[in-house]
């Protein structure tokens, strides 16, 4: 039986307190790029209960994705948002879902991201790493940034970690690994990444960070 909303937020606010919570429902997150990094930080945060999450990505669902992100073999050819979309409804169904299926760009980041309160980069592209973090931090100064830098190979779990770049810009990761590396991704790695974004968001609408 699904819960209504007033007890899903009831079940919040006594892990959170209810003031938290509170800040945590009016928030907009935009999570840009929903592979490995973005699906695992959209599903962290919908089960924090921040109320609305804007979901941005062009592709579909392969069967490459499945070892890491967060999708299912039956959803295989779905465009990422719609999948995404139909899995965060079932794990948090009063979450605010506004999926944007388009490929991100300088034409169009301005009107995407403009309602958001904190903007995740979850590309594994550099170049298109590096285009939306001077497209934020050029026009959206007052946005919060939180980027991610290395989380590919085997190595050490805790070399992955949040460093604090200007007042409204942080990194993950550890800053050294090429998702290109002949190591490959690892699906515990990306989500340790993913899981030090989220937190950060967490920590940010704390006041924590």
């Amino acid at each position: 039986m699904l819960p209504t909303r007033e007890e899903l937020t009831k079940a919040l606010s006594q892990r959170h307190g209810v003031k938290l919570q509170q800040t945590f429902s009016a928030a907009t997150v935009a999570v840009c790029g929903l592979g490995g990094l973005g699906s695992n930080i959209s599903v962290s945060l919908a089960r924090a209960g921040i109320g609305r999450l804007i979901l941005i990505d062009f592709d579909r669902v392969d069967i490459t994705n499945l070892h890491r992100q967060q999708y299912k073999a039956s959803q295989i050819g779905m465009f990422k948002t719609d999948a995404l979309t139909e899995n965060l409804k079932e794990i948090a169904p009063y979450v605010e879902l506004q999926a944007r299926t388009v490929r991100i760009d300088e034409s169009n980041a301005l009107a995407l991201l403009k309602e958001a309160d904190i903007i995740c980069e979850a590309f594994d592209d550099a170049e298109c790493k590096s285009m939306l973090t001077d497209i934020v931090l050029e026009n959206l100064p007052d946005k919060y940034y939180v980027a991610a830098s290395g989380m590919a190979g085997i190595g050490n779990a805790n070399d992955i970690r949040t460093r604090k770049i200007t007042d409204k810009f942080y990194l993950c990761g550890d800053g050294v690994s090429d998702v290109n590396s002949s190591e490959g991704l690892f699906s515990s790695r990306v989500m340790l990444c993913a899981a030090h974004q989220a937190h950060a968001v967490l920590q940010i609408l704390a006041g924590k960070l």
